[in-house]
């Protein structure tokens, strides 16, 4: 009895060694570098040597600069995660500005895999949501947001923003990725190359397949 207790606690300790990690990070900053000429690795990726480091590094200039919202979903995503600011590399954050056009101006129903989103509108109303995952019957949780108001997406799951009002509309969006990723809905469903056979979206959709085909052809922006 005393060995399968053994056993027993023996798998559970090895179990959480083999899963454990250290989330925090083992420097001040390992910003992230192209080449690997001026680098160390570190955290398993190379990053620039720490005495070569300066304060541009940590710098990015430009969100004061409205977004082109000249596009059929009348929105405009300007991201700054570790690909436009190097400095956010191991940090865990990183955030966007968006823009929104009058009159229906959209963020397109959306996921972030890797990051929690916390937005703040500065300019216009917004009508935001999420959706709930299957195991929590997809529930749908919506307000309406003026300048000042915050609203938080759980990571991973479906969200969208939509302009309500008749002016152009601004929000600042916080990630907890320095490289949260984006999944649009519409685009990866009907715009994957090469596109998903027909016979899937119509059956997992529910309607006819000449309504895939054209959605298939359609040009599916990705914000």
């Amino acid at each position: 009895m005393k060995s399968v207790t053994f056993l027993v606690a023996f798998a559970l300790l090895a179990s959480s060694i083999a899963s454990a990690y250290d989330p925090s990070p083992l420097q001040d900053f390992c910003v992230d570098l192209n080449n690997t000429k001026n680098g160390v690795f570190v955290n398993g990726k190379f990053c620039k040597d720490p005495k070569l480091v300066n304060a541009n590094d940590f710098f990015y200039s430009g969100l004061n600069i409205a977004g082109n919202t000249s596009n059929s979903v009348g929105s405009k995503v300007t991201p700054v995660t570790v690909n436009e600011l190097g400095g956010l590399n191991t940090l865990g954050i990183s955030l966007a500005r968006i823009d929104f056009a009058p009159y229906g101006g959209l963020n397109p129903p959306h996921t972030h895999p890797r990051g929690t989103e916390i937005l703040v509108v500065v300019e216009g109303q917004l009508y935001v949501g999420f959706v709930t995952s299957n195991a929590d019957n997809n529930r749908l949780f919506t307000k309406i947001l003026n300048p000042g108001d915050v609203f938080v997406f759980p990571i991973g799951l479906i969200h969208f923003q939509l302009n309500i009002g008749k002016t152009n509309a601004v929000a600042f969006a916080g990630l907890s990725s320095q490289n949260p990723g984006v999944i649009t809905i519409a685009s990866s469903v009907f715009g994957s190359n090469p596109p998903i056979n027909p016979d899937v979206l119509t059956k997992a959709f529910q309607v006819d397949k000449n309504v895939v085909n054209y959605l298939q052809k359609q040009f599916w922006p990705s914000n």
